[in-house]
């Protein structure tokens, strides 16, 4: 019964006439019209500037991009490269990884726990000005960025042998032998000696 009378209000408030009317516009207010002011022609001539001359490097205005890629996959991956005319290269990619991280709660204790992080490697290549190849590769994950170039330092090889201590074979002295002597109070039964 609820049900036909919720029914049948619904069908009247469907049928009622509707104070809505589409025709209606919004009044139009008038304009102002405004002339452009009229200025006088200036009474002497504009000086004539030289165009400005940029001193462009030719020795790069020739290298553009030969390839290039992008991917981005939906598990949080991606890798991506170039390439140019001037045979510069760079590749890159990296992968969302589980790892232990450390999380700090309100009162500043450490929790160790897991999180992502993304691990990347990579490589690049290019010539210098003077003609030099490099080549670089690196890869960046939770032991920190490593970097492996045949132009990078390299920190000094250990060629020495670090001195050994002496040894020193010898005999203790034998202290002589001291007469006993008891000093103190003992306790032995019922009386103290």
């Amino acid at each position: 019964m609820k049900l036909f009378a919720i029914a049948t209000v619904l069908a009247v408030a469907a049928a009622a006439p509707s104070s809505y009317k589409p025709e209606y516009k919004a009044p139009a207010y008038a304009t102002p019209s405004y002339s452009a002011p009229a200025y006088a022609a200036p009474s002497y001539s504009a000086p004539a500037y030289a165009a400005p001359a940029y001193a462009k490097d030719n020795k790069y205005a020739g290298i553009t991009v030969t390839s290039q890629s992008d991917e981005r996959n939906l598990d949080g991956s991606s890798q991506w490269s170039y390439a140019q005319s001037d045979y510069t290269t760079r590749e890159e990619s990296q992968v969302q990884k589980k790892m232990q991280g450390v999380a700090y709660d309100s009162y500043g204790k450490a929790t160790y726990e897991d999180v992502m992080g993304n691990t990347n490697k990579g490589s690049s290549y290019w010539v210098s000005p003077e003609g030099e190849k490099f080549t670089l590769t690196w890869v960046a994950d939770e032991q920190g960025f490593q970097p492996n170039g045949d132009h990078l330092p390299v920190a000094p090889v250990h060629v020495y042998e670090l001195p050994v201590a002496p040894v020193h074979e010898y005999e203790l002295p034998v202290a002589p032998a001291l007469p006993y002597k008891r000093t103190g109070l003992g306790y032995s039964g019922n009386s103290y000696y």
